[in-house]
């Protein structure tokens, strides 16, 4: 049977197993999430309105709730909760993904590592990876989580669960909700704290990220430490 003389709603489905997953837009991909349409409109038609919605970003669909999802004409609560469950579960691959890279050699791996846990977060968090001397991961662990605006940390937290860990370095990294990667006085501030706390203590401070939805910045790579 030609894909094309298969109702909408079905032809995605069917070109997946004739040419293939990698063969199917962004649309596409989305209209077997779905399911079906209803009779004013094809699940592929209604997929392209989502994703209008959010520019074609899949890290913006991945932030609207199930309330903001059902306001779409087409997407009831089961819909709208199948949706939500398959962008987690894409983004816990991307952790697993990131976690097999077991050791840090560039600001790229440890953004690799935790982008996907922080970096659609619309509150601040700071976590902290630790290393050993050969900069493989032993642990990573969340630190602190504050509001919109701004996270407290407790160094002595950091450097109560590097000992027991045994770690002889450190990347220190947390999340701008607002989207920009520029460091406040209060990050410089703390880095520097940690930086000077992790001295007396022979633990070096590698990095510090700042994390947004789509980039980050390295104080390394910056000179900013």
């Amino acid at each position: 049977m030609n894909i094309k003389s298969l109702a909408e709603d079905d032809r995605p489905r069917e070109k997946l197993l004739i040419k293939g997953k990698n063969s199917l837009s962004d649309a596409e991909l989305l209209a077997i999430i779905i399911g079906s349409g209803s009779k004013k409109e094809s699940s592929i038609h209604l997929s392209q309105r989502i994703l209008s919605s959010v520019n074609g970003n899949w890290n913006e669909l991945a932030k609207l709730s199930i309330k903001d999802l059902c306001k779409f004409n087409g997407i009831g609560k089961v819909k709208a909760i199948e949706i939500i469950t398959s962008l987690e579960i894409g983004r816990r691959k991307s952790i697993q993904e990131a976690l097999k890279k077991e050791k840090i050699s560039s600001s790229k791996d440890a953004f690799n590592l935790l982008h996907p846990i922080i970096g659609d977060n619309m509150i601040e968090e700071f976590w902290v990876v630790f290393l050993n001397q050969s900069h493989t991961i032993l642990h990573k662990e969340k630190i602190s989580q504050g509001g919109i605006t701004g996270t407290v940390v407790d160094m002595r937290l950091i450097f109560k669960q590097a000992l027991e860990l045994n770690a002889v370095s450190l990347i220190i990294s947390h999340n701008h909700p607002s989207g920009n990667t520029q460091p406040s006085k209060a990050d410089l501030q703390l880095t520097q704290e940690i930086k000077d706390g992790g001295n007396l203590l022979n633990i070096k401070l590698i990095d510090h990220l700042i994390i947004t939805q789509s980039s980050y910045l390295s104080f390394a790579d910056e000179g900013l430490l």
